[in-house]
């Protein structure tokens, strides 16, 4: 049970909500979204500016040609704290997903498309502030916004240049990704980069006169297993060889092939390290008449799990024992808004949505138990930390 007068009033003003939350949850998820499908994304934008606009927020549209626009809804107070809270739109399920696997609940999970990744965490954010609109706590806050962007599950082209240009304008971000399957929030999270390895050979009949080609396929797959080890070679680093194709026939020298390749670190001075090691491996194909060409780079750096996100670990595990449970933190392979928001030095904490799980699968889900104390968490972390900073 909550254990101070904030977290108990928070609770009693969420805890009528839930059979609303619920509805509106499944009202978002029945809106397909995925990332390249822009006038559904906009669908969901639409939804949540009218869901502002009902509670007198202000809202401001980020408009883009080719993805989805990005929402951004604020509410003003009379203290001096300015939060952001963070979450995306678009999902990686293409339409008629929901047809083949409908929103459904069994137990304690309500199981369907973007309920955890990131409808619930979205959702949830609106709430978060209601909850301390209502409750008569905003005065703690100069400003409190919902940042909702529409392009998250593939380069955030939009959103990112949107929370670049944002961020200074804040003293704290709460990046609202879904609790891990133990409850556990996110305080650290890798690195990404993106390459693609071109290798260019020479034709050439394969069964009559190979001597005049250069396999390219051949070339690539002796580079290949080079990039492959470089895993484990620093601290948490993954590389991996994820899509490969090339040759048109099996009785043609391959002329050209290529391989995509993702590639995680936990440290930022490891990028640096790293992108030269892919580089010289690239750059020396082991085939005389085969060159190679490789394109791509970091996405964006790591969220490190610094002496400021441990300051917040520790107060958000403060909160969570006001309102009577505890609370983990952990490292993620994973990319999210919070990697961006990282590099430019803000304030953060990440996966701080209801807790879920099944990601990206037909068996995404959330806790319905954990809707509730995790909408009350965001808001009473929201509010101890402006009590520290007053």
């Amino acid at each position: 049970m909550p254990a101070s007068s904030p977290a108990q009033t928070l609770t009693s003003y969420l805890q009528p909500l839930m059979p609303n939350y619920l509805e509106e949850l499944g009202q978002l998820c029945a809106i397909e979204s995925p990332s390249d499908h822009k006038s559904g994304v906009d669908e969901v934008g639409a939804w949540v500016q009218q869901w502002v606009a009902q509670h007198g927020w202000q809202v401001e549209v980020w408009s883009d040609e080719t993805v989805g626009n990005s929402i951004v809804a604020t509410v003003q107070g009379g203290g001096k704290l300015r939060v952001m809270l963070a979450a995306h739109m678009d999902t990686v399920y293409p339409p008629g997903t929901l047809s083949e696997h409908p929103l459904r609940t069994e137990g304690d999970k309500l199981i369907g498309p973007g309920t955890a990744d990131n409808k619930g965490g979205l959702l949830s954010g609106l709430y978060a502030i209601d909850a301390l609109q209502q409750s008569n706590l905003l005065d703690h806050f100069a400003t409190v916004s919902m940042v909702c962007g529409g392009d998250e599950e593939t380069d955030m082209r939009s959103s990112e240049a949107l929370l670049r240009h944002l961020a200074p304008s804040y003293d704290l971000a709460l990046i609202l990704e879904p609790g891990r399957p133990n409850g556990a929030i996110v305080s650290a999270r890798k690195g990404i980069a993106n390459y693609v390895l071109e290798a260019h050979g020479k034709s050439a009949h394969a069964g009559v006169e190979p001597h005049r080609g250069a396999n390219a396929v051949l070339s690539l797959a002796h580079q290949i297993v080079a990039l492959q080890a470089l895993n484990g070679t620093r601290e948490g680093l993954t590389v991996n060889v994820g899509v490969v194709a090339g040759g048109t026939r099996p009785n043609v020298v391959a002329d050209y092939a290529r391989a995509e390749v993702d590639v995680r670190v936990v440290q930022a001075a490891d990028m640096e390290v790293v992108s030269e090691q892919i580089a010289d491996i690239a750059a020396n194909s082991p085939i005389d008449g085969v060159t190679t060409t490789l394109s791509g780079g970091w996405h964006f750096g790591p969220m490190a799990r610094t002496s400021q996100v441990a300051d917040l670990v520790s107060l958000a595990q403060s909160c969570a024992e006001e309102l009577g449970f505890s609370l983990q933190d952990v490292a993620t392979g994973g990319g999210s808004y919070a990697n961006t928001l990282s590099s430019v030095g803000l304030a953060l904490l990440d996966g701080l949505g209801p807790i879920g799980g099944h990601l990206h699968s037909p068996d995404e889900y959330i806790a319905i138990s954990s809707i509730v104390p995790r909408i009350a968490l965001i808001s009473l972390l929201m509010l101890r930390h402006a009590e520290q900073t007053a």
